[in-house]
């Protein structure tokens, strides 16, 4: 999954929102002395989260269906489907309309910016200035979301074209996370629960 998912999966502890937003900038198992019990506890269940979703056999589906155009990339790709299938069909899982929530989001991040890594400090104001969270539920915005990070890869990715494959098998692509997604919903509410610090 991508920000927005890491995000909306974190519930309403502002400190586990930074730690599962920060999840991919933190490398290691010593972290906990760096981070507060609750950002830590973010950054853990960053992972559960990724885990959970990269070995579904649900996810498997939509990654075999991209993989033999985008091959390693086709987990990137699936995250950012994802990421705006969930944007697009916002309602069905809160209360709070998109634009509100990214709103709430990004200062919720400002509020932690000098206890985030420095990639996270470098990014946060092209994503609050370009309002990633809010444009991944257009298609534009997932094309330009993808086409960027395939100007930051190495080698030819062809991520730039993955929008196509999206508007192609999209009901595919919906069907897949609308099936999946409360599955994760649960896997991170229980976590929390069975993990958060009374």
């Amino acid at each position: 999954m991508n920000f927005l998912a890491h995000l909306f999966l974190s519930g309403d502890n502002a400190e586990i929102m930074v730690g599962n937003f920060i999840g991919d900038f933190v490398r290691g198992k010593n972290f906990h002395d760096q981070y507060s019990p609750s950002i830590a506890l973010g950054i853990e269940l960053h992972r559960e989260i990724d885990e959970f979703t990269d070995n579904h056999l649900i996810v498997l589906e939509s990654k075999k269906r991209l993989r033999p155009k985008y091959r390693h990339y086709s987990p990137v790709i699936v995250d950012m489907f994802y990421d705006h299938l969930l944007a697009k069909n916002w309602s069905t899982y809160s209360t709070t309309p998109l634009d509100q929530y990214a709103q709430h989001a990004y200062t919720t991040l400002n509020q932690y910016e000098t206890k985030v890594p420095d990639q996270v400090k470098r990014l946060l104001p092209y994503m609050i200035q370009g309002n990633w969270l809010y444009h991944y539920s257009r298609i534009e915005g997932i094309h330009r979301a993808l086409s960027g990070m395939a100007q930051r890869t190495p080698y030819a990715s062809k991520m730039e074209e993955a929008s196509h494959d999206l508007e192609e098998h999209y009901e595919l692509f919906e069907n897949e996370f609308t099936v999946f997604f409360p599955k994760l919903q649960k896997l991170s509410s229980d976590y929390i629960i069975n993990h958060q610090t009374p």
